[in-house]
């Protein structure tokens, strides 16, 4: 196999989804209904969709995006947590509606049901230039097309049209067409006969063979891959003969996710200068693999599938994802400026409270990203937090300068900012006195839907470090310097989250 310098990321374009698998056992039938009545005994979350692409390319290692809708909801921000986690850099368009989810009910590794919700696709906001950048420097572009509208977006049409990466399209009988040049399609029979119009009873080679080859004229592609479950694939491509490229081992088995896995597999070998006809062979290899050792249930890395829920609400209507969500959907809709602001905030205090209020100043609503208990322990250590994350949560929704307050797991807040797409995210600190880098960390991450870092003076003489210390040795803390109670003095960051 032919292999290049692979410079620019992996992006993966589309639709994403929330995938919830219920376990559990059936013992006995509901009274009211002979239907059987599933114990649920546990459940696992994982991108679905363009995000389980995404998450396969991430396995692998190396750089990769995602760019896909995301509404304000909290399975929206279930998916930036899980996506985070996954080492998945998300870029993420507005979306109105609900984050569709699928429910798959499963029995001693069976489906018993599957509950979809979400409603109707909504309409993707547009790309910035960031999203623009992105695809333009990217070393290969996996379209995954799941019907919802982000396909559909013209500025990403635009721009996948004029990328010089290859372009893997997996497409869908309710998306639009492919642009016109891309380097592979990847449609499984059923999608190939629907998208060509082919009428019944033909034999499957048959069947693929001629949706392959109208699918490459119609859209102007490079070649067509018909995926065809354990038979393995068909490419057609330049010349009127198919090449047929057979699975390696039938495999039985869940076949969630396989064709995410195909197309995922085939675009990390156009990434790396293999020839079309290589990558579907090694795309026919990984998802044979794929199903013959359990699927989906197996094959994606433990933190994402292990991981709890990473939003927490406890009570209150100003506290958890679905009140940060509601709060930031109505001042979008009004055409307001959304502020966020994060920390452990573990012992409240005046100069807290001072970062808080210059925050809010700066926009019309501020959401609080505040670390969870376990999130605090692992970046301060075992005695910490002393305040629990739910009053800490109660204590910071009680300010008047303070809209909503969502709690993440992680160590650092980067999974809720990409779901909450602040435009400006604060803190407090000295980056901007000239004694050193003066980049924030988060700036990167807010560059991608055009958002902006800024600074706030911090009250000297504030520290929750100083504060526990303090009180431990039986001493008087919390006392402000020298300066004098009205002073402002520039601290560091940590210092101010603290």
């Amino acid at each position: 196999m032919r292999r290049s310098s692979v410079t620019g990321p992996v992006v993966v374009i589309g639709d994403t989804l929330l995938d919830r698998d219920v376990e559990g056992v059936v013992n006995r039938l509901c009274p009211d209904s002979p239907v059987p009545v599933l114990d649920e005994t546990t459940y696992v979350d994982r991108p679905g969709g363009a995000g389980l692409a995404a998450v396969f390319a991430a396995a692998q290692g190396g750089e990769v995006a995602l760019v896909t809708g995301l509404a304000d909801d909290a399975g929206g921000a279930r998916l930036s947590s899980l996506l985070a986690a996954a080492g998945v850099q998300l870029y993420a368009l507005p979306l109105v509606g609900a984050t569709p989810e699928k429910i798959r009910l499963r029995a001693r590794g069976r489906v018993l049901l599957r509950h979809d919700r979400g409603g109707s696709p909504g309409e993707p906001g547009n790309p910035g230039e960031a999203v623009l950048r992105l695809i333009a420097r990217a070393s290969a572009v996996l379209v995954s097309d799941y019907g919802r509208g982000v396909a559909r977006q013209p500025a990403l049409r635009a721009a996948l049209a004029a990328t010089r990466a290859p372009v893997v399209w997996d497409p869908h009988p309710r998306g639009p067409a492919a642009v016109p040049g891309v380097h592979l399609l990847t449609p499984n029979e059923s999608e190939a006969r629907e998208l060509a119009k082919l009428p019944p009873g033909a034999s499957r080679l048959v069947t693929a063979s001629r949706g392959a080859q109208t699918l490459r004229q119609r859209w102007r592609a490079g070649a067509v891959a018909v995926t065809l479950g354990g038979e393995g694939a068909l490419l057609c491509h330049a010349g009127s003969t198919p090449l047929v490229v057979p699975a390696p081992a039938s495999a039985e088995g869940d076949t969630c996710g396989a064709g995410d896995r195909f197309a995922t597999a085939a675009s990390l070998a156009l990434a790396r200068g293999a020839l079309v006809s290589e990558a579907v062979q090694e795309a026919v290899a990984e998802a044979s693999a794929y199903v013959a050792a359990g699927g989906v249930a197996t094959a994606l890395p433990q933190p994402v599938r292990a991981a709890p829920p990473t939003v927490v609400g406890h009570g209150g209507d100003r506290i958890g994802a679905a009140a940060a969500g509601a709060v930031v959907a109505e001042v979008r809709a009004a055409g307001g400026t959304v502020v966020a602001t994060g920390g452990c905030f573990d012992l409240l205090h005046a100069g807290h409270v001072a970062t808080l209020q210059a925050a809010r100043q700066l926009g019309d609503c501020l959401v609080v990203c505040l670390n969870s208990d376990a999130s605090v322990a692992g970046l301060k250590g075992p005695d910490r937090p002393v305040v629990s994350q739910g009053d800490r949560s109660r204590l910071l929704a009680a300010l008047s300068c303070v809209d909503a307050v969502m709690i993440f797991d992680e160590p650092t807040p980067d999974a809720a900012l990409s779901w909450l797409r602040p435009d400006i995210w604060v803190k407090g600190g000295d980056y901007a006195t000239g004694g050193g880098d003066e980049t924030l960390p988060e700036a990167e991450i807010l560059g991608r839907w055009g958002g902006h870092t800024v600074l706030v003076p911090y009250l000297d003489g504030r520290s929750t470090t100083d504060m526990i210390a303090a009180a431990r040795s039986g001493r008087q803390g919390g006392v402000p310097s020298a300066a004098g109670p009205g002073a402002t003095v520039i601290r560091s960051t940590a210092e101010g989250a603290r």
